[in-house]
């Protein structure tokens, strides 16, 4: 469906009072989810609130997933196409258009993305992060992972001398001149830390990651590459890490 390399993590799902979604799909590798709604013929208003509804479901028992809705048909009409355009922005919304050819004695399906995601920015969950302080991610994951989020730091100050860190619940993010600038985000974990940097997507960049050996986990529908790294991949590769975050930060002053 061109959604990517996912996993069918389950179908016909059965819906608290709401029926039951056609398909789950989740990434291996990242937190994302897609709520899939299969429809035969044309889009039509059940289907569309359907989608919207499971996904609204799905996205309130396992919130600590990116969930996408995602609408399948055989024909999405004009019609239908403003209104699932009008959706999206505001929920994270795909439209795909299911086409079967015969070739011979072989059936193909084609599939269309017709709608895709808008990307999102941080400004809005920014503001209202939950704030918390240096013993909670110490807690959270160790001392030793914080500590490399201090070295990515420096890294930082060097082309942006008075960048500072700030404490939130689900990420350590930055904040320059008193005010939230996310251009990267920091995540420790028990024996790593992640790394999100905020640059548009690139095969040059994905090459050169793939060429250090650095753990490439995805790139988010928010627009972030992120990096699962070592302190070896830290002190091996400081010099390319801190061009990443330093395009990230003139991406942010755009």
């Amino acid at each position: 469906m061109g959604l990517g390399n996912l996993i069918l993590k389950d179908k016909e799902r059965m819906q608290p009072k709401a029926g039951r979604l056609d398909i789950l799909l989740q990434d291996p590798e990242s937190y994302g989810r897609y709520e899939v709604e299969v429809q035969l013929g044309s889009t039509d208003e059940s289907h569309i609130i359907r989608t919207i509804e499971y996904w609204d479901i799905e996205r309130k028992r396992f919130p600590q997933y990116d969930h996408t809705a995602v609408i399948v048909a055989e024909d999405i009409t004009s019609r239908f196409l403003n209104v699932i355009s009008l959706f999206n922005g505001s929920i994270p919304l795909v439209a795909i258009q299911m086409r079967a050819l015969r070739c011979g004695d072989q059936i193909s399906l084609v599939f269309t993305k017709v709608v895709d995601q808008i990307t999102l920015g941080f400004e809005e969950d920014d503001e209202v992060a939950e704030a918390t302080d240096r013993a909670y991610w110490e807690k959270q994951a160790s001392k030793e992972m914080v500590q490399l989020a201090d070295k990515l730091h420096e890294l930082m100050r060097k082309f942006v001398p008075a960048v500072e860190l700030t404490y939130r619940k689900f990420y350590i993010g930055l904040s320059l001149d008193g005010r939230i600038n996310n251009f990267a985000v920091f995540q420790p974990q028990k024996n790593a830390i992640r790394l999100e940097v905020h640059i548009p997507k690139s095969d040059d960049i994905e090459k050169q990651i793939s060429e250090k050996d650095i753990d490439l986990t995805d790139y988010t529908k928010w627009g972030t590459y992120r990096l699962r790294l070592s302190k070896k991949d830290i002190e091996m590769h400081s010099q390319f890490l801190m061009e990443l975050m330093k395009q990230a930060y003139e991406e942010s002053r755009k």
